[in-house]
């Protein structure tokens, strides 16, 4: 489990085809610390597990379902990643519960500034958007986030400054697809009416 809240801007060095599968190598320093073979990361967003460590990198591998479903197939050599490390039962839950399993991605439609924030309007698929309300949570790329207000196969959140400086949200290019994981809590609860 994760917050959503990333603790580290890192690099993508590598991207290692295999098979239909992916190895990712990334550049990181403060998800290392404390840091086993085997534990969990999350990149963009997606539950990974570190697969080999080096002094300032790891290494992780992504299914060919992973790559179907979030936009890690897309990263290039460079492009900046959002990383957080797996929740401890002892660390305080500033975000919200994000499992790192990203449901599908999403178009960013617009970036406006309003006061001391940037506004960003996604595009979801319509399936999706039964479980994004207004005022509730949705993790983009990773990044918990509180939904300003949504309808039809839109909505938005409010980027503060702090968000903006320490994340990717700001960073990736205009065409970008977004990984989102809707809440957990209302897939389930759907699940349990609907049985």
């Amino acid at each position: 489990m994760f917050t959503g809240l990333i603790e580290e801007v890192g690099e993508l060095r590598r991207l290692e085809r295999r098979n239909e599968g992916a190895r990712l190598v990334l550049a990181a320093q403060h998800v290392l610390d404390g840091t086993k073979l085997g534990d969990s990361i999350a990149v963009n967003g997606v539950c990974l597990t570190v697969t080999a460590l080096g002094d300032d990198e790891f290494a992780v591998d992504a299914v060919p379902e992973t790559l179907r479903r979030t936009n890690l197939g897309d990263l290039r050599p460079g492009m900046p990643v959002n990383l957080e490390r797996a929740l401890r039962l002892s660390d305080r839950l500033g975000g919200h519960v994000v499992s790192g399993h990203v449901d599908t991605t999403i178009r960013l439609v617009s970036r406006e500034p309003e006061g001391n924030a940037v506004v960003l309007t996604f595009e979801a698929p319509a399936e999706w958007m039964k479980y994004v309300v207004e005022k509730g949570s949705v993790c983009i790329d990773g990044v918990s986030l509180t939904v300003m207000d949504a309808a039809d196969q839109r909505f938005r959140v409010s980027i503060i400054p702090h968000t903006g400086d320490h994340t990717t949200l700001l960073r990736v290019p205009a065409d970008w697809r977004f990984n989102l994981e809707c809440d957990l809590l209302a897939k389930y609860v759907e699940r349990l009416l609907t049985r």
